[in-house]
């Protein structure tokens, strides 16, 4: 066919060019074989060389073959074509522009070369797009191998890289669309498959996932200018606008590309309107089809939220159309569509001046924004929480919305969601830091600054409504005002007096002149002229001699005397009344006022100015004050996040505290006080946030030189310990140890700490001891701080000052025991641990102070004596001998106090007195001497004389032949079994005991004597001290600590002190551990404390039974109910304790789920239990415990069981109620069907029934079809009983109750055993338990007693029963103990 004959018309799919469709359409003749395809190409590129472009035309088919055969032939054949059609597409383009500027160009010649143009662009895309999908396929094949690796196998398979080959090809394509094609179409109407032609690649090659990448950037450029032409030339508009809707909805990496096209041809290109179509047909989309579409919904999202960052003021304009989204279900369209806002208030809506439409639109946005802070949806809260925050950190955010956006983030400090919480941290941390009031936010120093002021402005407001007010009664004004009617009336009386006669005004005879004088003022302020003249007129014949009318000059006019008279009158007698004429006087008055209201006018307007300015200034200090009051209870809300499970919350909640303490809010201390425990986490990033928060705020202070730094971050850490507890010192302590090792404190601290503690510079004894202690923290790092002047330090607060300073002394011992090594000595350190000599100068001046400071009363001597016994023995060589002396020497003072008070001759019979507080002293140390011995021999003795062992051993070793080391190899059996080691450990722990109750022993009998005669030692500081002790002395020996057991539990139980109460409860849980078999029968009496009625006392009892059962030191059972109780406590600290113990006993096993069934008996037991409210809110903590499916199933099971067994129709509802707590599936349900006949006759009661019908609705929301049908029958079978129980309730129990009557009858005399905790009432029931035997004694009892009883029970009720009475009887009392293995590696020691 001749190729002036035909015409190419451009196919859908390539088979459709081997197919005639059309007279005078273009065929493919023949599609050659592969290995006739070089040839061919050589022949049309010799054809490109003699005729150019057009050979095209006559050589299609072998491109054609070519590109059918793409996937078979020769790698460098494609990548020759490729440079071939680029070469002619080149060419072509060239050669165009004559062809179409030549007028007389033949229809031929315009036919042949738009065949030829379809047919080179044809080419040269398909052959575009088939390099594209074989190099995609090829990627996804070598998705193992590394990147190198790919793009190497790309170029040694190709020779050459496409990835570099596209942008030409798109770059040649966009120099042909830019040329004035469209003439060679006829009528210029370009056809809109050519055009399709065209963009079609270029949305292929956007599907490609890799072309997001940086390195595709080129590519993306030139797609998107190729577009872009399509556009702005070829009114592409529509077919783009869909395009790009389906690609959003598709492929999720485009949305960012499609972003960067879009606005730019929005901006660069001017088509804005692609913008409007794109979001109108956003806009369109159903929102309940995207909520089944969320990938379509996040390509949407992601392009309006990109999309209104670059081009916002364009985006604004079709807003509107996407406000359907935000009542959508998709949270992902209604966080776009609140972003687009946010950013048009942010670059669009964000000045002073803008106009009221702008205004009342930004105001819209934000409006819509703040109502969504409440979003059903938690990710939505917390977008548009970090929206507000870029708005409020680019100061885009008007002042007026202040106090509403603060409240809607403190406000959301409460929400549920973890992330919305810390973005609601950030927010508020946003807003201190830009806000507009001031530096320091201290809501205290700004309430008196607002008062004043405000004051001020009330002031100023009185004084101008006063101003107002007599400018608005102002005599003068008015009678200026009057006086133009006024002088009409009265010339027309005069004129005509025969007028006035008709209303004559009477003076009574008993009136006087003023009173006369008031009523004409009167008439006149009415306006009641003609009254008043006449009036007048009748005065003046009246009262001749009185004033006003007495003084009427005889030379004026009638008229004028008329009006002087009057204005006297009406203006007061302090008017003028000088006015000569009528006229004179109008003139003169006119005159007066215009110069008065020119010399007032500016003033007025000063006065003006000046009540606005005072009005601002108290707008602005309220809104500072309301402001400061917003953050505070922000403040307590976020302390209580700080022990969050979450890292990220704990880490904003730190950083918040930062930024409030640098602002000076009062409150602030708080919190970064209570950040301090977190130092010892286990995460390291809130411990790392905890340093670098006090970083911030005490390593950086402000200071013009390196000791100014020095004193002011001194100071603020002083500020940190004034009233501090044990608990923050330590926590500090471990920060400053940090700082030390890390040699981030300046030599500058160290050196302005030791000259205030020497007094080299003045300052206060309580500066002086606190730098003492801060010394004492920083030796923990670096000993040789204090070590290097350890005789300074023992000079500053240990020298022979009368009175002595305890609280220096004290810290002077904590800094001295901070150089040596607390911890046990490990059996790998070769060096012996470091001590001072007995003779050193610190344990004589120790010695003495003790000694002389036991005979005076002060109470700082307690802790001091305290501190420097822990000293001496961590620090001195044969520590026991030293504080033998000690003792020794405050006996003997107490001996000599006591034959002072000894009495005269005459009287012998009486008993000399000591005084209380030597008793206490000397009592208290005893105690504190007894457990430090006891550590001392325990660690420090025990650990050296180990070390010593070892290292003998090790010499003895080296001294063997080899023949001796081979033939003791049973011996090195039995050492490296530990045999020996513990043989050898044993006699060492005789030993240290042996020495240790030798030293202490005679203190016990005076010891005993005041803890056995409360009554006889009633004062409560010495019984505390007293029962510590004992408590003390118990620890050293297993036998003194048995002997006195009953003592100690009888003190505890009985004591009136709560405070006794609360130190015998710590020493019993000591004991506890160190002697776990001899307390164990006691454990009962450990619980009952957790009722005890002082708050003081729970909270110990809370905290010991904690750590006891966390370390399986006691046995946990049925009495762990009484942790429970402490759930609903009234006090929240011993409510979170508790809450606490079950969050960490829910982590060992299956703990909670074994003990639930004894905690609901014994709470919902009718004697002992808890009301009906707070057993619900103890069970609804404890049952969010049980999340594993086989629990719950073998808890429905057991609790439907224990319907049978229930006495009381509040136990029914209790067991009701827990069965709705719990998690249940559709196993569960089959339990309860399986069971339903235990609890069926309990439905007829409304609360019952309620709560199994709570069951079926928890069961209706997620369950599967197959499942509805036993979830009805089970409601069925419900509404059956409960309906059928309400209307022959007693036919129904004659039924089913009798079975029921028998086992509740039988089960009543168990009752009596089952009595209060703390019931306890007479020394008999305080008997020394003996060791259980392991036999039963009366097995024939036993046994029949259990058949009366015939009833359902679990294995933790029966063990329970034992052990329920804490105050047990002889023939009750255990005759054997069953020994508790301890969880620690140490052995015990016996």
């Amino acid at each position: 066919m001749s190729p002036q004959l035909y015409e190419f018309h451009l196919p859908l799919s390539p088979e459709e060019l081997l197919k005639s469709g059309g007279v005078n359409q273009y065929v493919v003749q023949e599609v050659l074989s592969i290995r006739h395809l070089p040839s061919h190409l050589k022949a049309f590129q010799a054809a490109f060389r003699a005729q150019g472009p057009l050979a095209m035309l006559e050589h299609f088919d072998t491109i054609y073959s070519i590109l059918h055969h793409f996937r078979s032939i020769d790698p460098g054949l494609k990548e020759d074509t490729l440079e071939f059609l680029i070469k002619v597409v080149s060419r072509h383009s060239q050669e165009l522009p004559t062809i179409l500027d030549d007028a007389a160009l033949s229809v031929s010649d315009r036919s042949a070369h738009l065949n030829a143009l379809k047919m080179n662009c044809y080419a040269l895309i398909r052959l575009l797009e088939s390099f594209e999908t074989m190099t995609s396929q090829t990627s996804l094949m070598d998705l193992d191998l590394s990147g190198k690796g790919r793009k190497a196998r790309a170029k040694s398979a190709h020779g050459f890289d496409w990835e570099e080959e596209r942008q030409p090809i798109l770059q040649l394509l966009t120099q042909l669309l830019q040329l004035d094609i469209r003439h060679l179409w006829n009528h210029s109407i370009i056809e809109e498959e050519f055009i399709s032609l065209v963009t079609g690649c270029c949305y292929r090659l956007l599907e490609n996932p890799t072309i997001s990448h940086q390195k595709n950037r080129p590519t993306r450029e030139a797609i998107t200018c190729l577009l872009g032409v399509a556009l702005t030339r070829y009114n592409h508009m529509l077919s783009a606008t869909v395009k790009i809707i389906q690609m959003l909805q598709h492929f999720e990496h485009l949305a960012s590309v499609l972003v960067a096209a879009v606005s730019l041809w929005a901006t660069d290109y001017g088509m804005k309107s692609i913008v409007g179509e794109i979001v109108r047909e956003i806009g369109q989309k159903c929102p309940q089809e995207l909520s089944r579409d969320p990938s379509g919904a996040k390509g949407f999202a992601t392009f309006l939220t990109e999309l209104a960052e670059r081009v916002p003021a364009i985006l604004m304009s079709s807003i509107c159309i996407l406000l359907d989204h935000l009542d959508g279900e998709n949270y992902m369209m209604r966080n776009a569509v609140l972003a687009a806002m946010a950013e048009m208030v942010l670059q669009v809506l964000n000045g002073d001046q803008l106009e009221a439409a702008a205004r009342d639109t930004r105001d819209q946005f934000l409006d819509t924004l703040q109502a969504h802070g409440h979003d059903v949806n938690s990710f939505v809260r917390s977008r548009v929480l970090q929206l507000f925050t870029r708005i409020v950190q680019q100061k885009a955010l008007p002042l007026t919305r202040f106090q509403a956006v603060v409240a809607l983030a403190v406000g959301r400090l409460a929400d549920k969601s973890v992330l919305v919480c810390k973005n609601a941290i950030q927010l508020l941390a946003s807003f201190l830091a830009n806000n507009p009031f001031s530096c320091k936010l201290s809501d205290t120093d700004l309430a008196g600054p607002l008062q004043k002021e405000t004051q001020k402005l009330q002031e100023m407001r009185a004084q101008r409504r006063a101003a107002a007010a007599s400018t608005v009664l102002d005599p003068e004004d008015e009678w200026e005002a009057m006086l133009p009617e006024l002088k009409a009336t009265l010339q027309q009386l005069l004129k005509l007096p025969q007028e006035g006669e008709g209303m004559p005004e009477e003076i009574a005879e008993t009136e006087t002149a003023k009173e006369v004088e008031s009523r004409i003022r009167q008439l006149l302020a009415k306006a009641s002229y003609r009254q008043a003249i006449i009036l007048a007129r009748e005065a003046i014949g009246h009262f001749q001699e009185s004033q006003p009318f007495c003084h009427m000059d005889p030379e004026d006019s009638e008229e004028t005397r008329f009006l002087t008279l009057l204005g006297t009158i009406f203006k007061g007698p302090e008017a003028p009344t000088q006015e000569k004429t009528p006229q004179g006087a109008v003139g003169n008055l006119g005159s007066g006022e215009t110069g008065c209201e020119d010399q007032s006018a500016p003033e007025k307007h000063r006065e003006d100015d000046e009540l606005v300015k005072q009005e601002m200034l108290v707008q602005y200090l309220q809104d500072a004050y309301s402001f400061s009051q917003k953050i505070t209870e922000a403040i307590g809300i976020i302390s209580k996040m700080m022990y969050e499970h979450t890292t990220t919350v704990v880490q904003e909640v730190i950083e918040f505290f930062v930024m409030v303490f640098q602002f000076g809010v009062p409150q602030a201390l708080f919190g970064v006080r209570r950040m301090l425990p977190l130092i010892w986490s286990k995460e390291p990033g809130v411990r790392e946030a905890v340093l670098n928060a006090y970083r911030q705020l005490y390593l950086k202070p402000k200071g013009d030189s390196a000791r100014a730094k020095a004193q002011t971050l001194i100071h603020n850490l002083s500020l940190l310990l004034v009233d501090a507890s044990v608990g923050t010192i330590q926590c500090l302590e471990e920060i400053l140890c940090e700082f030390v090792q890390k040699d981030e404190l300046k030599p500058a601290v160290t050196q302005v700490l030791w000259e205030r503690a020497t007094e080299k510079v003045p300052c206060s004894p309580l500066e002086r001891c606190s730098s003492v202690m801060l010394l004492g923290m920083m030796a923990r790092g670096k000993p040789e701080i204090v070590g290097s002047n350890l005789d300074t330090l023992v000079s500053i607060g240990l020298d022979e000052k009368f009175p002595p300073d305890y609280r220096l002394a004290q810290q002077v011992c904590h800094a001295i025991t901070n150089i040596s090594d607390r911890r046990k000595p490990s059996l790998g350190k070769r060096h012996p641990p470091f001590r001072l000599p007995q003779e050193h100068c610190l344990f004589e001046r120790l010695r003495e102070m003790v000694t002389k400071g036991i005979v005076h009363p002060d109470p700082l001597w307690i802790p001091f004596k305290e501190a420097a016994v822990t000293l001496i023995y961590q620090l001195a060589e044969g520590p026991e001998a030293i504080c033998a002396q000690m003792l020794q020497g405050c006996a003997k003072q107490a001996l000599e106090k006591l034959e002072e008070k000894s009495p005269p001759q005459e009287a012998p019979k009486d008993t000399p007195m000591l005084p209380t507080f030597l008793l206490m002293n000397l009592l208290s140390l005893a105690g504190d001497v007894a457990l430090q011995q006891l550590v001392h021999l325990e660690q420090a003795v025990s650990g050296e004389l180990c070390r010593r062992r070892v290292l003998q051993e090790e010499q003895e070793h080296k001294a063997k032949d080899p023949k001796e080391k081979d033939a003791s190899s049973e011996a090195t059996m039995e050492e490296e079994m530990g045999l020996v080691g513990a043989t050898a450990d044993d006699t060492e722990a005789e030993l240290i005991r042996g020495i240790c109750k030798q030293t202490l022993a005679a203190f016990v009998p005076l010891l005993l004597k005041v803890c056995n005669n409360p009554g006889l030692y009633s004062n409560p500081e010495l019984c505390a001290a007293a029962s510590l002790a004992l408590g003390k002395f118990c620890m050293i020996s297993a036998t003194f600590c048995d002997s006195q057991l009953r003592l100690l539990f009888t003190m505890l139980e009985k004591s009136s002190l709560p405070i006794v109460r609360s130190n015998l409860m710590i020493a019993t849980g000591d004991l506890a551990i160190r002697f776990p078999n001899l307390v164990d029968p006691w454990t009962p009496h450990l619980y009952a404390r957790l009722r005890d009625p002082a708050q003081q006392v729970r909270k110990t009892a809370g905290l010991v039974m904690t750590h006891l059962i966390l370390k399986d030191m006691v046995k946990v059972k049925g009495q762990v109910s009484e942790m429970a109780v402490l759930l609903i406590d009234p006090a929240p600290q011993i409510a979170a304790l508790a809450k606490n113990f079950f969050n960490e006993l829910s982590h060992k096993g299956n703990a909670i789920y074994n003990l639930l069934p004894d905690i609901i008996s014994r709470l919902s037991a009718p004697e002992g239990g808890v009301e009906e409210e707070p057993f619900h809110t103890i069970m609804k903590q404890l049952l969010s415990y049980i999340t594993k499916d086989k629990q719950t199933e073998s808890l429905v099971e057991k609790l439907c069981q224990r319907f049978r067994t229930a006495r009381t129709e509040r136990q029914y509802r209790d067991l009701a109620y827990c069965v709705s707590q719990l998690p249940l599936t559709e196993r569960g349900l089959r339990k309860m069907l399986d069971n339903f006949d235990c609890f069926g006759d309990k439905l007829s009661d409304e609360s019952i029934f309620s709560a199994f019908l709570s069951v079926v609705g928890k069961l209706r929301r997620g369950a599967k079809p197959e499942g509805k049908a036993v979830i009805d029958e089970f409601e069925q079978k419900l509404r059956a009983c409960h309906t059928r129980g309400l209307d022959a309730i007693e036919e129904f129990e004659m039924g089913q109750g009798g079975s029921q009557r028998a086992p509740s009858a039988k089960k009543l005399p168990a009752v009596s055993r089952h009595r209060h905790l703390a019931s306890a009432a007479s020394d008999d029931d305080f008997v020394t338990p003996e060791p259980r035997r392991t036999t039963r004694r009366h097995p024939n009892t036993q046994q029949q007693v259990s058949k009366k009883k015939l009833r359902i029970v679990f294995s933790s009720d029966e063990s329970s029963e034992e052990e329920l009475s804490a105050e047990m009887m002889e023939d009750e009392t255990p005759k054997k103990t069953t020994p508790i293995r301890r969880a620690s590696a140490h052995r015990q020691r016996s």
